[in-house]
């Protein structure tokens, strides 16, 4: 696989840090999950599987290995430095200053090993006058301005219900690793990885910052092309009180639906800016999808050219058979459900290892194969649950 050889140290816990390693880890690479000996939060968090273990857990740690060190200590400190010796890859997620504190930052790290690449991820970087502040998703897409995008039915800001912040932020830490293990190739020296989830998120945000850019003002939410303000980029009910979705305000798509609903004459509209100028299209279409249920207005779509699509929940999407044809959704022999990998190659596929490993399962087996002392190894064990 294309990872394969590729060793990676993660400290990091919850779900940026977890799930750009769970990728990894995928495709190849050897994943050591360094954790304190409270564990890995995760492993309590969420719904749990009929064997017990949650589905947040193991959506992000399956196929790593667990090492457990407590970096408060001489002999975690130690361990650690020693597992660097031999890494490839360094990701933590600790508020600033913690692994400088540690002794472990990046100076130290890459000091003992220049190779190795050093990714930190935090809510909003390591420099800067918020940097220290504590937050996780909401209060980092909060600060970012995604919050106020995600309006209710009563006007008001609601949580939005994807991680926008953790997982740009994992997806960008992945990046940054393959750019800098790339780069290792010509010079032979890693790099250290500065990643702010808040500038990851706002970096997604390039088709509706316009009205920020151009105009000096917020988005005009419900308005705006993206936010519901073109008829054909909006959500509509059915008889049934599901929903439908049109995605896509391409003039052939409006043309095409508006042709086949006898209603030619407003193309023109359909075409034209968002917003309030967009309201006789959006009535009529909200009078027409209210008159069939959700699925019988996806058997009427199916043979024609309209981006359109049913609102489905969250079984129903993993239910699809274009799911299963894709292996999003995974049952591995142990009889556990996993969400399959995204990156798909023709050459050398990822593959699930779905071995969950025990709290500090690995300790001994991987401090003893890096070469750490034995004296340090039994003061480690001895800090295992």
């Amino acid at each position: 696989m294309k990872l394969e050889g590729v060793r990676v140290l993660d400290l990091s816990m919850f779900l940026p840090g977890p799930y750009l390693t769970t990728l990894m880890a995928d495709h190849g690479a050897e994943i050591i999950k360094v954790e304190p000996p409270s564990g890995e939060p995760a492993r309590g968090l969420g719904y749990r599987s009929e064997d017990g273990v949650s589905v947040w857990y193991r959506n992000t740690h399956r196929g790593k290995r667990s090492v457990v060190l407590d970096l408060k200590t001489e002999a975690g400190r130690e361990a650690l430095m020693t597992l660097v010796d031999t890494a490839d890859v360094f990701i933590e997620a600790f508020r600033p200053g913690v692994v400088d504190r540690l002794g472990v930052g990046p100076d130290a790290v890459t000091a003992r090993n220049p190779r190795i690449v050093y990714a930190s991820i935090s809510a909003f970087g390591q420099v800067g006058p918020e940097a220290k502040r504590p937050g996780h998703d909401l209060a980092i897409e909060a600060l970012a301005g995604i919050v106020s995008l995600n309006l209710g039915a009563d006007g008001e800001p609601t949580n939005p219900h994807m991680p926008v912040a953790d997982l740009s932020g994992s997806l960008m830490t992945l990046v940054a690793v393959l750019m800098a293990l790339l780069r290792r190739e010509t010079t032979g020296r890693g790099d250290v990885i500065d990643m702010s989830m808040q500038d990851a998120a706002m970096s997604f945000l390039p088709n509706v910052v316009g009205p920020v850019f151009a105009e000096n003002r917020a988005p005009r939410v419900k308005e705006e092309r993206s936010f519901g303000g073109y008829a054909f980029f909006s959500i509509y009910r059915t008889s049934d009180g599901r929903h439908v979705a049109l995605g896509g305000v391409e003039h052939k798509f409006a043309a095409n639906l508006l042709n086949a609903l006898g209603r030619p004459d407003l193309i023109g509209i359909a075409a034209g800016p968002p917003g309030p100028p967009q309201q006789p299209v959006k009535d009529f279409l909200a009078e027409t999808f209210a008159t069939k249920t959700r699925d019988e207005w996806e058997a009427w779509f199916e043979s024609l050219d309209v981006c359109f699509a049913p609102v489905l929940d969250l079984k129903e999407a993993f239910d699809r058979p274009q799911v299963a044809l894709r292996e999003m959704k995974v049952r591995t022999e142990d009889g556990a459900l996993h969400i399959g990998t995204p990156i798909k190659f023709r050459d050398e596929p990822g593959r699930i290892d779905p071995g969950l490993a025990a709290l500090g399962e690995h300790t001994e087996t991987v401090l003893r194969g890096a070469g750490v002392p034995e004296a340090t190894i039994a003061a480690c064990l001895k800090r295992i649950p």
